[in-house]
């Protein structure tokens, strides 16, 4: 094996909210993703709670999708890249999301809050028509100890909505651009 080689087993190469990281595999060999974050990172959203992958408060996308981080390890990252609570603002639909529990005031402690909102992102970003059983199937791994979950599904309605509105006013903004490219082309041919 060559020294090239050899290198790239001996890091982990990801993006953590947008921001390259390497790291030595033999620093994080047994540590887990919420473990990584948090502790080496200082990124404290993401909550570890039950450590068996079944409340949903350690949940963090990779690569587009929503992981528990309490199960996932942190070799597995390489080539990956990690979006934390943190780093939602960052995409439309977390921002959206966000935007929309805030307004429908959908937690009380906030602790499950990260996850909840991560796995909406998730959902939104996968499939922005979800129907309600799509959205109730996305929650179903995050628990609430707070709320009846009315003002999150409320919350997920919401977010769904100016998400639908956002993708029109683009659309027709699209359509006005390529209409007047049209018009230049036309007087100038």
């Amino acid at each position: 094996m060559n020294d090239t080689a050899a290198a790239a087993f001996d890091a982990v190469r990801f993006r953590l909210n947008g921001v390259e990281r390497t790291l030595d595999v033999a620093d994080i060999a047994d540590v887990h993703l919420i473990d990584l974050v948090r502790d080496r990172f200082g990124l404290m959203a993401a909550k570890e709670s039950c450590g068996i992958g079944r409340c949903g408060s350690c949940l963090m996308l990779v690569n587009g999708r929503a992981v528990n981080g309490c199960l996932m390890m942190a070799w597995q990252l390489d080539g990956g890249d990690v979006v934390t609570p943190e780093g939602l603002a960052a995409l439309p639909e977390g921002r959206a999301v966000q935007a929309a529990l805030t307004a429908e005031v959908s937690f009380q402690c906030g602790y499950c809050a990260a996850g909840f909102t991560l796995a909406l992102t998730a959902l939104f970003m996968r499939d922005p028509n979800a129907d309600a059983a799509s959205i109730r199937a996305a929650l179903s791994g995050n628990l609430c100890r707070c709320t009846g979950y009315a003002s999150i599904l409320r919350g997920a309605a919401l977010a769904q909505t100016e998400l639908a509105r956002r993708r029109a006013v683009a659309a027709h903004q699209s359509y006005e651009f390529a209409s007047e490219e049209t018009k230049h082309a036309d007087r100038a041919g």
